[in-house]
């Protein structure tokens, strides 16, 4: 590898793959005690992509969302250096879902990994992988966030069923001449104390007293859905508010605020709390759900394709998950 250097860094291109199938509130009348107009109220979410288990996976639709990011920069896997893919939901322990999606696209032999950080992963991966480029240990890498969270829902707990789709979204990061461009302040935090609030228990054991009622299955997602808001709430605001002071940037400043698609009134409140234009925070979570650590990637893929991130303008990733986690990544971007 080559000794490091303050090289710029550039999205070169972004993808995104999602299920055919959708579950719209409707479909949970059916097996749940509730209503459209309550999950509509609650969550912001009208459907969302369930993956087939028969035909899609956190592994396919990782590959895809990759090579339509690779297509876009018209670029080659064989010229990626790294691949990282964040996700909880990867195939199995053991390989890594990144290895095998470097394979699919032609990466081989770039290096590849699997980050495990629940719906942080797309923002954390990216982090990673900027700092990669940027200090000249890797010319390109692929970043993925990914989840078939369908796999790990229990459809009889209303808590979660109606929140969790699938899908996934990708960006491929390259060298730039410009220092300037890239990732100008990131943050990457946890508290571990408090991951009772969300978590996925594989055997009894993992189970901690304050939750030896649930009747949630082993093996799915658990949550203190009251802990959860209040912990999002303020630190979407308190992440947003630290990234705006460390790059001296106003809220005005920003083409957009690329939020983790986790619930509407979790987004509406810190949007309002820090008085955020509406135009300047991208919504999804009507379409998709909560897709845990592909929801940012897949934001940032619509809003490219869409040219909504002015050219010029900086923009910022934030997103809070399990673990608990949360993270920042705010960008500069050259101008038309």
């Amino acid at each position: 590898m080559n000794a490091p250097r303050n090289w710029g860094v550039r999205i070169a291109g972004t993808g995104s793959a999602v299920p055919e199938r959708r579950m719209t509130n409707a479909d949970f009348t059916a097996i749940l005690d509730t209503s459209d107009e309550w999950i509509l109220q609650r969550t912001g979410i009208s459907e969302r992509r369930i993956a087939d288990p028969n035909a899609e996976s956190t592994f396919n639709l990782s590959r895809d969302a990759l090579q339509r990011a690779l297509d876009a920069a018209g670029m080659k896997g064989s010229e990626l250096d790294l691949v990282i893919v964040g996700t909880l939901t990867s195939e199995m322990p053991c390989p890594s879902t990144a290895v095998r999606v470097a394979a699919a696209v032609g990466a081989v032999p770039a290096g590849a990994f699997d980050i495990s950080a629940a719906c942080c992963g797309f923002v954390y991966a990216m982090n990673v992988a900027e700092t990669m480029v940027r200090s000249g240990r890797a010319k390109a890498v692929g970043v993925i966030g990914a989840e078939t969270l369908s796999r790990v829902t229990d459809y009889t707990d209303r808590t979660c069923s109606i929140l969790f789709g699938d899908g996934a979204g990708a960006a491929v990061l390259v060298r730039d001449e410009d220092p300037a461009l890239g990732c100008i302040h990131q943050s990457m935090q946890a508290d571990g104390s408090r991951w009772e609030s969300l978590y996925l228990p594989v055997l009894p054991r993992d189970v901690p007293e304050s939750d030896l009622q649930s009747t949630v299955r082993l093996g799915c997602l658990r949550m203190n859905g009251r802990e959860v808001f209040k912990f999002a709430v303020t630190k979407f605001r308190e992440v947003i508010e630290e990234s705006l002071a460390a790059t001296r940037l106003s809220a005005n400043d920003l083409s957009q605020v690329i939020c983790h698609q986790s619930n509407i009134r979790i987004i509406e409140a810190a949007r309002e709390r820090i008085g955020l234009d509406p135009e300047k925070v991208y919504v999804n979570i009507d379409r998709y759900g909560n897709t845990s650590a592909a929801s940012v990637g897949i934001c940032l893929d619509e809003l490219t394709r869409a040219g909504k991130l002015t050219p010029g303008l900086p923009f910022m990733m934030v997103a809070f998950g399990g673990g608990l986690t949360w993270a920042s990544s705010v960008w500069s971007t050259r101008g038309a």
